[in-house]
């Protein structure tokens, strides 16, 4: 079995506290930037007064530190077991800004309630809602959150100072862009972990050299102190603003929380020595924290929470500590921090414009990983389609009011939003794609070669059904046969009281057939353990040569592993 031999402490081995606190540091200066200019500029883009931003900043900061030092624990199915970073979401940024530009605190923190409920929900909902938040929509939808997000921090970019250079901005956001895109790209080891401050701090320096950069509220700040509350009062009867923006929190958080399930299973893997299969228990767990976590943030007005694999698989990958309590004390740090006004004012004085460009860094990354989404699940010409068609309109409407001209400011807002309008095309277009499609057949038997007898029958009978002619029909039961007889090969499979189970779901698309062969190898409900796999939580398997006569038969094979289940995926083509 392969090792990781850059993971020094697993989640439970035991570790120093010294270094355990040293990775704590790092970590805390490794979340603490983004945390606090995302909360910064979804004020300041909705124009909220200076006291809402103090407090925005200092809950954020609770919210978040709470929501990570949970994530560390493993209380029943709360808590990932590990160090995972669960701060306020730039994927709801742009969405926040509505809601905060449309009703103020209060309709935000209703909002985020919603989303909450939907986060908390989303376990119970996930089976079925796999069939229409497809990787297509999810990553679409990512990619017109950054669009959508870009054009603010575009908008703060030439802010100055009163009196100052007009170059001021540009020339401050130029040089924080700079300094964190060409760190980002030569540094290696602890200095990566220092991009996000560095560049800020350079961008700081330069706007300060024209006269751009006011130091006095940080000398003048106390060293300790509470910012005075500005708790959100929830409204029991939303009004027209609430239900207009509904949907396109709905869109945003089942998006997030579809991502969240990759984000949870790829900090399991980075996280251990010796690689095994991702715990879906643990996964849950981690998804009912964010969902805590979201409930946080609503209660107290701020933009909800998610899991950010990167942040974390980052620490973990450069320090090779894994160790889980070290997410309690970046928890009790953050939420430490958010007592100190001075950190706090040093922080809130960061030049509109350099904050505006580590935005932009953030938005290019998650536009990537809306991409990633995206090719994942493979780009054919129907698929490829959609994501055009959703890309052009979103991004087409985004800031205008074409919506808002025809139904009203209230009920077109939401609309005119391009992540709103973009993911309804990508949603219509893939429920289109489903209903017209030939529905999906499924044969389940035990795993064992007394069942091939019922394979052979159901594959012949599909393939007749479908037209082929009698070569192609062959060439598919052949495909079954050799399927059946790999995952009969001795392999790690996990052993089990109970025999495998071997469920085979076929999907008919034009003249292709492509069949998942999925081993089951426990009693847990099928469905569930389904609806948590993803694409980064594959195993590599040892046996990939016994797979290959397959592919005499087959254009496509693909093989993977996952906690509890191994699934083969064949395509076959109709001569």
């Amino acid at each position: 079995m392969r090792v990781n031999e850059n993971i020094r402490y697993d989640p439970d081995d035991s570790c120093p506290l010294p270094v355990a606190a040293a990775v704590a540091m790092q970590g805390v200066m490794l979340i603490l930037p983004t945390v606090v200019v995302i909360v910064v500029i979804t004020s300041l883009a909705a124009g909220e007064n200076d006291r809402y931003l103090s407090w925005a900043v200092f809950a954020a900061l609770l919210v978040s530190g709470g929501a990570t030092a949970l994530q560390a624990g493993r209380l029943g199915r709360v808590g990932a077991g590990g160090i995972v970073f669960t701060c306020v979401s730039l994927s709801y940024l742009g969405i926040s800004v509505l809601a905060l530009a449309a009703g103020g605190p209060a309709l935000l923190a209703s909002l985020t309630m919603v989303v909450a409920v939907t986060q908390l929900s989303l376990a119970r909902w996930l089976p079925s809602l796999r069939g229409l938040i497809t990787p297509v929509v999810s990553g679409t939808a990512l990619m017109l959150i950054a669009a959508g997000i870009m054009p603010i921090a575009f908008d703060r970019i030439d802010e100055v100072a009163s009196g100052g250079s007009p170059a001021a901005g540009p020339v401050a956001a130029a040089v924080a862009l700079g300094v964190t895109a060409v760190l980002a790209l030569l540094a290696s080891g602890v200095w990566r972990l220092w991009t996000p401050l560095i560049g800020i701090a350079a961008g700081s320096a330069a706007s300060a050299l024209f006269g751009s950069y006011d130091f006095r509220p940080v000398l003048d700040a106390s060293w300790i102190g509470v910012p005075s509350p500005d708790l959100p009062a929830l409204d029991l009867t939303p009004g027209a603003e609430f239900w207009a923006l509904l949907p396109v929190f709905l869109i945003v958080s089942l998006v997030v929380g579809i991502k969240n399930i990759g984000d949870a299973v790829v900090v399991q893997q980075v996280s251990r020595r010796r690689p095994r299969a991702a715990d879906f228990r643990l996964v849950q767990g981690a998804l009912n924290v964010n969902g805590l976590g979201v409930l946080a943030a609503g209660l107290v007005g701020v933009p909800p929470t998610t899991i950010m694999s990167a942040q974390s698989s980052v620490l973990v990958g450069l320090t090779g500590v894994a160790y889980r309590r070290v997410g309690y004390l970046i928890g009790a740090c953050l939420a430490a921090l958010a007592f100190s006004p001075k950190l706090m004012a040093f922080l809130l004085t960061v030049p509109g414009p350099v904050a505006a460009a580590y935005l932009l860094v953030l938005m290019g990354m998650l536009f990537l990983e809306g991409m990633r989404t995206v090719l994942r699940d493979g780009l054919d010409y129907r698929k490829g389609l959609v994501v055009a068609l959703a890309l052009s309109i979103g991004m087409g409407l985004e800031g205008r009011t074409v919506f808002s001209d025809l139904l009203g400011e209230t009920w077109g807002a939401s609309l005119d939003s391009g992540m709103m309008s973009g993911g309804l095309v990508a949603l219509l277009l893939t429920l289109v794609i489903e209903a017209t499609g030939r529905r999906r057949t499924r044969l389940e038997v035990r795993l064992d070669m007394s069942a091939l007898p019922d394979i052979d029958n159901h594959l012949n009978n599909l393939a007749v059904s479908l037209g082929w002619n009698s070569s192609s029909v062959e060439r598919l039961r052949a495909a079954g046969e050799e399927t059946l007889s790999s995952l009969l090969q001795p392999s790690d499979r996990e052993a089990g009281d109970t025999p495998p189970r071997l469920v085979i779901v076929a999907r008919p698309d034009n003249r292709v057939l492509e069949m998942d062969f999925i081993v089951v190898l426990s009693d847990d409900n099928l469905e569930d353990r389904l609806a948590y796999l993803d694409e980064r939580a594959d195993e590599p398997d040892e046996r990939e040569i016994s797979f290959r006569l397959l592919r005499h038969y087959a254009s496509s094979v693909r093989h993977r592993k996952f906690h509890g289940a191994e699934i083969v995926t064949v395509k076959v083509d109709a001569s």
